[in-house]
């Protein structure tokens, strides 16, 4: 059964979307990635619902969600508020939780703040620190042809990240390390789900260099306060790169890796059937120990 609605939260009121066949298990929220984008691309993962509640939801900002004109709203700690109003709206006592990107920033922040009742946290090629992500684009971009990554330095330099070829130069990048199969169409419907302003306020105008309140995020330190049973993921090719994702893991006690073998920064697009599997396990394997 699929429910939707809205939820007070501070600051405006967020969309949500709630598939339930009566398992009875453990519910997932599902957190997506921007800041400033929407759970739109990741509509595949309802299909954790055979066995389990999903909660999908647009965070304040973007998607369905409402829009206020306060810029003062995007700030990390309020989302890790609005997290805990959702759980306590839906009643959700025990969940576990699935970021992705952004997302991944966002559960480990609120993971940090000692919620009861999260039985795991899923992060989807993380990003759990700004000057670590920024490094490893960096080093992206070197294995790309000289003219794309002079164009994108340029165009960084000149402040023309909004200029045609900046964006072809995104795109050889993109294809790289974001999703290297040809997107869905329906991935391309509502780019209005999108609000580059939260994301130019909370990152920057480009993915390489970060000018936004979150450029000195860094929690890799605190991964060891991490104590439920996490698994950390990401694509071989993945912008979240295999050697940093291991990292964090690494540093998470009891956390388990798994790296997406034909993937970028999209494997439950890429690799659907076996992201579903894998994350799916996981959480089966939680719920019976």
């Amino acid at each position: 059964m699929r429910t939707e609605g809205y939820i007070d939260v501070t600051g405006g009121k967020v969309w949500y979307e709630k598939y339930d066949h009566g398992t009875g298990n453990t519910p997932v929220i599902i957190l997506h990635g921007g800041p400033g984008s929407s759970c739109f691309s990741l509509q595949g993962l309802k299909q954790l619902a055979a066995d389990r509640p999903v909660i999908l939801y647009d965070q304040l900002g973007c998607g369905r969600s409402e829009r206020p004109q306060d810029d003062s709203l995007w700030q990390l700690d309020r989302f890790v508020e609005e997290l805990g109003q959702i759980r306590a709206a839906l009643n959700l006592d025990e969940v576990h939780i699935l970021g992705h990107s952004w997302g991944t920033t966002l559960a480990a922040a609120y993971c940090l703040t000692k919620p009861s009742g999260v039985k795991s946290v899923i992060f989807s090629s993380p990003c759990l620190s700004a000057p670590l992500w920024e490094q490893d684009q960096k080093r992206n971009l070197k294995k790309l042809p000289v003219e794309v990554q002079d164009t994108i330095k340029r165009c960084e330099e000149d402040g023309a990240t909004d200029s045609e070829e900046f964006q072809a130069a995104i795109e050889v990048f993109s294809k790289e390390f974001v999703c290297r199969i040809p997107k869905p169409e329906h991935l391309k419907a509502h780019p209005e789900y999108r609000n580059s302003e939260i994301y130019n306020i909370m990152w920057g105008p480009s993915e390489f260099t970060v000018l936004g309140n979150l450029k000195e995020f860094d929690c890799t330190s605190q991964l060891k306060e991490i104590i439920c049973p996490a698994l950390y993921t990401c694509g071989r090719y993945d912008e979240a790169t295999p050697e940093t994702t291991e990292q964090y893991s690494r540093s998470t006690p009891g956390s388990k890796f798994h790296v997406f073998e034909n993937s970028a920064h999209m494997p439950y697009i890429e690799e659907p059937e076996e992201f579903l599997r894998v994350v799916g396990e996981f959480m089966h394997w939680v719920d019976s120990n």
